[in-house]
């Protein structure tokens, strides 16, 4: 088993600074570049790397202490071999040198774009198709992409030979970095394309058709893969997000997959009972309201509601019962409700709309 603390020197409750001060020590002492053809050399500068990527890093540290393994720790010494040793070696050799090895630049996807789409509550509850124009960076037609005038094409970077990097010498090291030249690309346009400038895109508007599907609600994103933004240096172009934003309605409230609806009826429906008519999403129905019914009460219409996405049926429109109390009686209506009150044992004197604010409020309670 390797012991990691003996291949750099370092006792066990070694600090940070110093690991990394005495990997510093051991890396310039046996590093290829300054051991060539050195087969002993190489494997002890593969050694010590394999080392301070453990020790360097406080979780996986931990778990060699632990368990006394670097199995398990994630990438370990593979990291020599790829983009993880570079970080190390930056990491350590940056600041020495005053700057840091670069590589070409690749192939990189576009920018996502978002775009806000207004809909009623009754779209969000049947699904539609809406055409939109989204603004977007596209390749110049004139140039396809290229950045250079139509018949001349980008000349390959003479600082990097077409490399895309630039290599420096600082004693026994040869660090490589991103041409400035060229910036990585290892050409350069000599003569620019009229209608991009040499930028090789062009902000265009480009009109494109969504479908909406029923059971959307505000905030819901829709994903249209590759129409955002072009990628860079032959990445793949971006993805466009649809973020959907419902209107208030005028008559119907949604709450998740229902919609609420209010409405007002009479005293006497309410204690007589009755039939109204109600609107729905997809026109009107009737709906029974049975005797004596308080002020409040909430009355299900079963699947008249929003769809619930995916196809697993729909929410309910849920009906909410008022009374309506007349600001002012006829003398008939008058005498009338004392009469009805004389029978029913209230003898108060108190006026109509008092007597039914006491007969509501005691129906809520």
């Amino acid at each position: 088993m390797k012991d990691y603390y003996e291949i750099l020197g370092v006792p066990r409750n070694a600090t940070e600074v110093e690991i990394k001060k005495a990997f510093r020590g051991l890396a310039l002492k046996y590093h290829p570049d300054r051991n060539p053809d050195d087969k002993a050399s190489e494997d002890k500068f593969k050694e010590i790397n394999e080392a301070y990527s453990v020790l360097s890093d406080a979780e996986k540290r931990q778990n060699y202490d632990r368990y006394g393994s670097a199995e398990g720790m994630g990438a370990g010494f593979g990291a020599f071999t790829g983009a993880g040793f570079g970080d190390i070696f930056e990491d350590i050799f940056g600041d020495f040198f005053g700057f840091s090895g670069q590589r070409r630049k690749r192939p990189a996807k576009g920018n996502d774009l978002r775009y806000d789409l207004d809909i009623t509550l009754e779209e969000s509850a049947f699904g539609i198709e809406r055409h939109i124009e989204v603004p977007r960076w596209e390749d110049c037609s004139s140039c396809h992409g290229s950045g250079s005038k139509p018949g001349k094409g980008p000349v390959t970077c003479t600082n990097c030979k077409g490399t895309g990097n630039v290599r420096f010498q600082q004693g026994f090291f040869s660090v490589s970095r991103t041409c400035g030249a060229c910036d990585g690309t290892g050409t350069i346009i000599t003569d620019p394309c009229p209608s991009c400038k040499g930028n090789g895109k062009l902000k265009m508007t480009r009109k494109l058709s969504v479908r909406v599907p029923a059971g959307v609600d505000s905030g819901s994103r829709l994903r249209m893969s590759g129409e955002g933004d072009p990628g860079i240096y032959g990445g793949p172009p971006g993805d466009l997000y649809i973020v959907i934003d419902i209107e208030d309605h005028p008559v119907f409230v949604r709450k998740n997959f229902d919609i609420f609806y209010e409405t007002s009826i009479s005293f006497p429906q309410a204690v007589l009972g009755s039939e109204i008519e109600v609107p729905t999403l997809d026109g009107t129905t009737m709906l029974r309201i049975p005797q004596g019914t308080a002020p409040g009460k909430a009355f299900h219409l079963r699947g008249k509601g929003i769809p619930k996405l995916g196809g697993h049926g729909k929410g309910d429109e849920i009906v909410v019962i008022n009374i309506e109390v007349p600001k002012s009686v006829t003398p008939r209506q008058r005498e009338l409700l004392e009469e009805f009150a004389q029978i029913s044992g209230d003898k108060t004197s108190r006026t109509f709309k008092d007597k039914l604010k006491d007969i509501f409020s005691g129906a809520e309670n």
